[in-house]
């Protein structure tokens, strides 16, 4: 009889063994299910975000078409628009309060960096006019003319399609020395960002370019509409003058705009300083009183979840409107 009863307690201990690792095999099936929901459901936020998102790129097409279409060829400041943050409710469907920001702005207030060469893929080459107009941008912004030219250099450097180092700039052999190792680009800036990765391009110096410069997908010279230039942008006129005008004057030539814009590129240049600047037919140009390119920036939070987008749209010859780039995720 006695030889039974360990056998009844090993069975006993084992049937509470089998049941303990079945209860932790089903509590972790249980929470697997549960954050698997978790996940879905949060996949399913951040989609919906996204929608609303390109949901306001969408509004933003049809704003910059009604523009396009309305007057008289011209795109001013009129309605405030430009830079001004739009803020839409949502409901979202009980997660919480939804809310969508998008702020349209003129994206032709700045330098192109993409301008500082000229040709086509794999054949990239210095473009002088481009050249000289960056280094008058870095003097309005403060920099020396020593710390202009290696700023400048560099980047033709790392966008042109050859090997051959400007006298202040860096090619593939000047990277490879550095940590982390890497080549030169030998192709367009896809978006400004891009200037950190660039010998000389400290945070105080991308900081300070920043605010004025741009990735616009081509190689010229950024159309830059006068007629939508504010306050903070005098230092794109003090660029476009080469100087000539400096940052004080060229506040107060934005101040003393008419308040419906100039009616004309030869009013604009009609100016005194900069009738007697003598400058190149391509920047002259340059000069533009209807916007070609405008930046989006949106930022949906539905529910628990976010998203941030950041579009570059084009108004084509045809005056259709058309989504050119699209970043998702918080500038730099």
């Amino acid at each position: 009889m006695h030889p039974r009863k360990p056998q009844r307690g090993a069975a006993l201990l084992t049937v509470l063994l089998l049941v303990a690792v079945m209860g932790v095999l089903l509590m972790a099936m249980l929470d697997e299910i549960r954050f698997g929901l978790r996940r879905v459901g949060n996949a399913e936020s951040v989609g919906q975000a996204q929608w609303q998102a390109l949901g306001a790129e969408t509004l933003a097409r049809a704003r910059i078409q009604r523009m396009a279409r309305s007057g008289d060829g011209r795109t001013t400041l009129a309605g405030g628009w430009n830079g001004r943050t739009v803020v839409f409710p949502l409901d979202a469907d009980g997660g919480g309060p939804g809310m969508v920001r998008a702020r349209l702005s003129d994206a032709t207030a700045c330098f192109n960096l993409n301008s500082v060469v000229q040709g086509a893929v794999g054949q990239w080459q210095l473009n002088e006019i481009g050249l000289a107009q960056y280094r008058a941008l870095l003097t309005a912004l403060g920099f020396t003319s020593t710390r202009g030219a290696a700023l400048a250099d560099a980047l033709v450097d790392w966008i042109d399609s050859d090997q051959q180092q400007r006298p202040a700039g860096a090619e593939d052999r000047a990277y490879a020395t550095v940590t982390p190792r890497r080549r030169t680009a030998s192709t367009l800036l896809a978006e400004p960002s891009e200037l950190r990765a660039i010998a000389g391009y400290d945070p105080d110096a991308y900081a300070r370019l920043r605010p004025h410069v741009c990735a616009l997908p081509e190689a010229a010279l950024a159309p830059v509409n006068v007629n939508t230039l504010q306050a903070q942008d005098a230092v794109i006129l003090s660029m476009l003058s080469d100087n000539a005008l400096d940052l004080r004057a060229a506040t107060s030539l934005l101040a003393r705009r008419p308040t419906d814009g100039w009616h004309s590129v030869a009013e604009f240049w009609s100016h005194p300083v900069l009738a007697e600047a003598a400058l190149p037919n391509p920047v002259l140009q340059q000069v533009q009183l209807r916007t070609r390119y405008f930046d989006l920036h949106a930022e949906v939070e539905h529910g628990h979840a976010q998203a941030v987008l950041s579009a570059l749209l084009q108004v084509g010859n045809d005056g259709q409107v058309r989504t050119v780039a699209r970043r998702w995720g918080r500038d730099e």
